[in-house]
């Protein structure tokens, strides 16, 4: 099996994560890091901290020299991060020694490196919109056709009390909307500039560092966090939670559909499965399956993201690796939940005769909560309870349905209002139309 299913040849398809997959490359990496160099020395320029002619030739150089990560190999190995190889290359690739001198002036491969990640997290994030507000209009067109069909809420994996398919479509996305709602404000909070140097001081950036470090998150289109931000994961925290808040939600319509879609049950079709290599009845719920997995795989690695939060002193090797290994992961997750859910939302429809069917099944218990309303009209809650529990072991034991019972020995309540589900289905309409209006309005 391959080291990582994202970039796999052989599970690629069952983990597809789209353009975001191209974010986390070698090469995409290094691109990131020479538009950060190119836009410091812009910067730098300007304000007459480097010759402006050098600062133009390490611009323009920045944006054309490419450069090979197997060339950065073994002094990146040596070195613990890449950026020193990655300058040393730079000037070389240059042919220009009076201007590469001035490459790189004063930052630290942290800020580098960091401000090089923000951009590609950027863009991650706008390709993660995009489906999410995909993965919304879907839910929300199921939500709104099926707002008023009935169906059994479950609880501890039994029926409890009626529900509607709207409204179950709805928990799903109201999550996702929640996250969506966030997003201005983790931009702006989050997608951080990092120039400070070698310790956080800004010593080698000279008197202008702050106005200096300004210009670079205006030319980057970054924030400028005003400070240094070396040894606080805050951001990198905050992004990556999203991330996992996002793969969770999906894993959780993963939970339901793997569930809904299960012989016995059979209440939705999900527009496309899986194959079994032996049975060839059996469709499987490979899409939903793999929502759930990648959710699971995502809140193990979050876990052990948050060790990153407590660095030693300025800057901590063992904790920035551990960031390397863990963050792509979870941002690849997201997107390959991102990619497979939306297909999985586009295509989950409902099965009414099979939700009819659990409803009218398991003689009527599934109206013992409304029953005991109905009879608080006639007798204390405390006694209302205790005759409904009576009479659910009489059901039982009999085999007799509850209405029967009631009509028995409670003539007087409308048992045809208390045994229709689309009566008994409470706010749960109104809950999947104002989730579809909500989503409506984003538009």
């Amino acid at each position: 099996m391959a080291g990582s299913v994202f970039d796999s040849a052989l599970y690629g398809r069952l983990f597809p994560t789209g353009e975001i997959g191209r974010l986390f490359t070698d090469s995409a990496e290094i691109r990131a890091m020479l538009v950060v160099e190119g836009a410091l020395a812009r910067a730098q320029g300007a304000r007459g901290i480097i010759p402006e002619e050098s600062s133009k030739a390490i611009n323009r150089a920045a944006l054309e020299i490419l450069i090979d990560p197997a060339a950065l190999a073994v002094a990146t190995g040596a070195n613990g991060v890449s950026v020193p190889a990655l300058v040393a290359e730079f000037r070389k690739e240059m042919q220009a020694p009076e201007h590469a001198q001035y490459a790189h002036w004063g930052a630290t491969s942290q800020d580098i490196s960091d401000t090089g990640l923000m951009l590609r997290l950027r863009q991650a994030l706008g390709l993660l919109e995009a489906d999410l507000r995909a993965i919304l209009s879907a839910l929300a067109t199921t939500a709104r056709a099926h707002a008023r069909l009935p169906m059994a809420a479950r609880t501890y994996g039994q029926h409890a009390t009626p529900t509607s398919f709207g409204a179950v479509v709805a928990g799903w996305g109201a999550p996702l909307l929640g996250l969506l709602a966030e997003l201005d404000g983790l931009r702006r909070d989050c997608l951080l500039v990092s120039l400070s140097g070698a310790a956080g001081t800004a010593a080698a950036l000279g008197p202008e560092a702050p106005q200096l470090r300004a210009d670079l998150a205006a030319a980057l289109n970054l924030a400028d966090p005003g400070r240094s931000w070396h040894a606080d994961r805050t951001p990198i925290l905050r992004l990556a939670d999203w991330c996992l808040r996002l793969t969770l939600a999906l894993g959780k319509l993963g939970e339901d559909a793997t569930e809904l879609v299960t012989t016995g049950i059979g209440e939705i079709t999900l527009g496309g499965a899986g194959a079994s290599s032996t049975m060839p009845q059996k469709q499987n719920p490979v899409a939903p399956s793999v929502l759930v997995a990648l959710a699971r795989q995502s809140a193990g690695l979050m876990a052990t993201l948050h060790g990153t939060a407590m660095p030693r002193h300025q800057r901590d090797g063992a904790a920035w690796f551990t960031e390397w290994l863990c963050l792509p992961q979870i941002v690849l997750g997201a997107a390959a939940a991102a990619t497979t859910g939306k297909a999985l939302a586009q295509g989950i429809a409902p099965v009414p005769a099979a939700m009819t069917g659990a409803l009218e099944a398991g003689l009527d218990m599934i109206h013992a909560e409304a029953m005991s309303f109905a009879l608080a009209e006639q007798l204390p809650r405390p006694e209302a309870q205790a005759a409904v529990k009576a009479l659910c072991k009489e059901a039982l034991a009999t085999d007799t349905p509850l209405r029967a019972l009631i009509a028995r020995d409670y003539p007087a309540i409308d048992a045809a209002a208390l045994f229709d589900a689309a009566q008994q289905m409470g706010h749960a309409p109104q809950e999947a139309e104002a989730f579809a209006a909500a989503v409506r309005a984003l538009s």
